[in-house]
């Protein structure tokens, strides 16, 4: 039983959201305050729970109370790196927070042309901003979620007060964690922050896809509470649920795509080659009628969501197009595994496909079957199936 979450932000995400969500699921704030209590000191902050009511709908909302003299320096990655690796928090835990606020340090150190650890943590930096990231961590952990999954996130709009002055949202950074991760974004029409550095980096870290909520036997829901009145109920909806069966894992992708009637066709063959060089997961054309008349292609690329624009640089250099689509979407896997068979020609990896449960698919590996037709002067359907026939006796003894 796989304990899987989806986070659905219709009015953003921020760390203090997250930890109210958690809180409404059952986390108790006496776990937190506990774990918390070898993270930094506990007269720097105080943590307090109250329902908030937003068009109706009660959530709740996670204080981190701050003195009013409070007064935290700005830190460096090395002196939160220090503070979260020496305090005594589940091992999950200390994975999750780390790979989180390096995140963030990266995301800076690119707004900046610093190196990450020069980043100068301000208001990420601050008490709240690390309970509310190692609080969230400790929430997930409690539940005991392996798979955390989220929505597309609001863009949200106008300017917010930082320590580097005012600056346009989304912030620099929050740009910067969406960009390593290609997240799915759109406009709400509210233009406000929606999306604070703090959860934007949460997300980007540790979610495994962005997109439509997965197939899930739910269990409940929490609502997290957000600070601000806005036209919609500024609340963060958790989905705790278990994964259903026949469930495949899910990655996200993009899908490339562009119209071709005025390209040398000779030039297709090489696009190819250099398409599957950089680490394109697929290439292919099909047959259209274009205006005019014209016969034409539609190339279609997909890759991973990082690679989009070196891809779209090699389409642009080696075709005549002026414009490609791109869009990202969900797809599900089969787990893969390949096994090299020593048969009576030489040796021939197989790829195997699995579900949770069994085999689904066997498939010799093309090159070597052609490899060695080549070379002793068989059909390659011959040499395929001896690899099949290969395979199975092995299976069987």
């Amino acid at each position: 039983m796989v304990k899987i979450a989806y986070l659905q932000c219709p009015t953003g995400i921020a760390g203090d959201m997250c930890l109210g969500a958690l809180v409404d699921l059952g986390v108790p704030l006496q776990y937190l305050t506990i774990q918390l209590k070898g993270l930094l000191n506990t007269d720097e902050y105080g943590l307090s729970v109250e329902k908030i009511t937003h068009q109706g709908q009660l959530a709740t909302k996670v204080n981190v109370e701050l003195p009013q003299e409070n007064s935290t320096p700005a830190r460096h990655l090395d002196t939160i790196t220090r503070l979260i690796t020496q305090a005594n928090l589940p091992p999950r835990v200390k994975e999750w927070s780390l790979a989180i606020f390096e995140q963030l340090a990266k995301a800076e150190g690119l707004v900046h042309g610093v190196p990450p650890e020069k980043v100068h943590f301000h208001e990420v930096g601050a008490t709240d901003a690390i309970i509310d990231i190692v609080g969230t961590c400790l929430g997930l952990d409690w539940l005991g979620i392996e798979k955390l999954y989220c929505s597309p996130l609001p863009v949200g709009g106008g300017n917010v007060k930082a320590a580097h002055g005012i600056l346009p949202i989304p912030a620099p950074a929050v740009l910067k964690l969406w960009e390593s991760r290609q997240v799915p974004v759109y406009s709400n029409g509210i233009p406000e922050e929606l999306v604070t550095p703090t959860g934007a980096a949460i997300v980007v870290t540790l979610a495994q896809a962005f997109g439509e909520i997965p197939p899930m036997n739910l269990i409940q829901v929490g609502l997290g509470a957000g600070t601000k009145k806005l036209p919609l109920p500024n609340i963060l909806r958790l989905w705790l649920g278990v994964q259903t069966s026949g469930n495949y894992p899910q990655e996200s992708v993009a899908v490339l795509e562009t119209q071709l009637d005025d390209c040398n066709p000779q030039s297709i063959g090489y696009l190819f080659e250099r398409l599957f060089t950089v680490g394109a997961l697929d290439v292919f054309t099909q047959a259209i009628g274009m205006k005019k008349s014209r016969p034409g292609i539609l190339l279609t690329v997909i890759c991973p969501p990082p690679l989009i624009t070196t891809c779209e640089e090699i389409i642009y250099q080696e075709t005549t197009t002026l414009g490609i689509r791109h869009q990202i979407q969900p797809r599900s896997l089969l787990r893969r595994d390949w096994v090299t068979l020593e048969t009576d020609l030489g040796k021939i990896r197989v790829k195997i496909a699995r579900d949770q449960h069994r085999i689904v698919n066997v498939q010799p590996e093309y090159e070597d079957c052609a490899a060695i037709a080549r070379e002793h002067n068989l059909p390659w359907l011959e040499v395929y199936q001896l690899a099949l026939n290969t395979w199975h006796t092995h299976e069987k003894t």
